[in-house]
C-alpha cells in the first residue's frame, strides 16, 4: 500500500498511475469475480454507486477536477483510513468473503477502468473525465 500513502495526486497522469496499480492488485480480480458471482458483482456495483454519489455531491468544486484525480484521491483516503485501522492488502482476496475495504477499492478502480463488453479497455480519449 505504500504507493498510496502521502498526498493525493495533483495530475491526471499521476492519478492514472495510482489507479492502474490498484486495478492490477484488486479491480481485475474483483470485477472478474463479480461477473462470475452475482452477489459479488452486486456488492461492487453498490460500492461504485456510493463512490459516484460521494464524488458528485459531496466534494466541493468536483466539477473542475478530472474524475480520475477525484477517484485517486478518494482511494488515498480509503487506504489511509484502512491502514490506520490495521488493514493491509491481502495476498489474495476470497471475493465471496471480501471486506468493505477490498470491495470499495475494487469499485473505485473499476470506475476508473471501464471494461468493454467484448473485452479490453477503451481509450478514454483527451476529453474524458475518467
Amino acid at each position: 500500500m505504500h504507493w498510496f500513502r502521502g498526498r493525493s495526486p495533483r495530475s491526471e497522469s499521476a492519478a492514472r498511475e495510482k489507479l492502474s496499480k490498484l486495478a492490477d492488485t484488486l479491480a481485475t480480480a474483483g470485477l472478474t469475480a463479480g461477473l462470475a458471482i452475482p452477489a459479488v458483482g452486486a456488492q461492487i456495483d453498490q460500492h461504485a454507486a456510493a463512490v459516484r454519489d460521494i464524488l458528485a455531491f459531496g466534494v466541493t468544486g468536483a466539477g473542475v477536477v478530472a474524475g480520475v484525480v477525484l477517484l485517486a484521491g478518494y482511494a488515498d483516503g480509503v487506504l489511509d483510513e484502512a491502514a490506520d485501522a490495521g488493514w493491509s492488502l491481502p495476498e489474495q482476496v476470497d471475493w465471496t468473503r471480501a471486506d468493505w475495504t477490498a470491495l470499495r477499492l475494487a469499485a473505485v478502480a473499476g470506475l476508473a477502468t471501464p471494461v468493454r463488453v467484448g473485452g479490453g479497455l477503451p481509450d478514454p480519449g483527451p476529453g474524458s473525465r475518467l
